[in-house]
């Protein structure tokens, strides 16, 4: 597999405390590293438990000196049984990878791309990437990170009903799976801006001759495939409506190892829109 990026100076440890004792913000958090305290950054909050308190993860140095924080949290390793299960979390890595892919030309769907700029503004967003394709078609690319995965996709109350369903599964067959995250209840969307691209690359597709590509990356190895959640089903219905209209929904993923070298797997892992996935009958 192609070498996408190593982190520099990663190590391995656990987080003592989020937020910080010392500095209130959720996006920092208490580590040790060897016996002495720090302030990490935790970009991704809590990211549904993978960087909360007790949680093992890899750490790699701030580059800004006058940073608050002395290191950034971008892994977060998971036991089950006796696997193993790296998972990056950092929501900029994604973007940052998916750079590296472009250079080395491993997306097939652009593949030669060229004029590749990052950072695009286009109608009411600011969008990931846009560049040429290899037929000289433009492209509009917004990337989404996906840290999260189960063997079903249900909402947090229902998941006790599948209690032990991991015994009766390969651990590789969960379901990667994105949006989660807070909201006051079940009727809000959990992420009100990845709505809005979704919605802009659709109107984007019909109203323009650009391509529109919604890319998930899949920062882990232990999935199968992966589908919009039905954690929010509004975001959900909207990714189908998206796709019906023309946009291009890709996931790519990549693996990650606990000494932070990150390594290219595919750009076609199975997209699942439509089928009920994730609800297989009560154990």
């Amino acid at each position: 597999m192609t070498l996408l990026y190593s982190l520099p100076e990663a190590q391995v440890t656990e987080i003592v405390k989020r937020p910080s004792a010392i500095c209130k913000t959720p996006y920092v958090a208490d580590i040790l590293v060897q016996n002495t305290p720090y302030l990490a950054h935790t970009p991704a909050l809590g990211c549904c438990g993978l960087s909360d308190k007790g949680s093992t993860v890899v750490i790699s140095p701030v580059e800004n000196k006058k940073n608050k924080c002395a290191y950034a949290v971008y892994l977060a390793i998971l036991q089950e049984r006796e696997h193993q299960i790296v998972v990056g979390i950092h929501p900029k890595m994604a973007e940052n990878l998916i750079e590296r892919m472009l250079d080395q030309d491993l997306l097939r769907f652009l593949h030669k791309h060229h004029s590749m700029k990052r950072e695009f503004k286009f109608m009411n967003s600011r969008f990931d990437y846009t560049g040429i394709d290899g037929d000289g078609r433009p492209y509009i690319m917004e990337i989404k990170n996906v840290p999260l995965a189960d063997y079903v996709d249900v909402p947090k109350k229902e998941r006790k009903r599948y209690v032990g369903i991991e015994n009766t599964k390969h651990y590789r067959e969960k379901i990667a799976y994105f949006p989660d995250g807070y909201r006051k209840n079940s009727t809000q969307v959990v992420s009100e801006r990845a709505l809005k691209h979704i919605n802009e690359l659709r109107e984007i597709v019909q109203t323009t001759e650009y391509r529109a590509i919604l890319c998930f990356v899949i920062q882990r190895t232990d999935v199968a495939h992966f589908q919009p959640s039905n954690i929010d089903l509004t975001y959900k219905r909207a990714v189908q409506e998206a796709a019906k209209a023309g946009v291009e929904i890709r996931a790519v993923q990549v693996e990650w190892t606990s000494t932070g070298l990150c390594r290219f797997v595919r750009d076609d892992l199975p997209v699942h829109l439509y089928e009920s996935d994730g609800l297989p009958p009560v154990v």
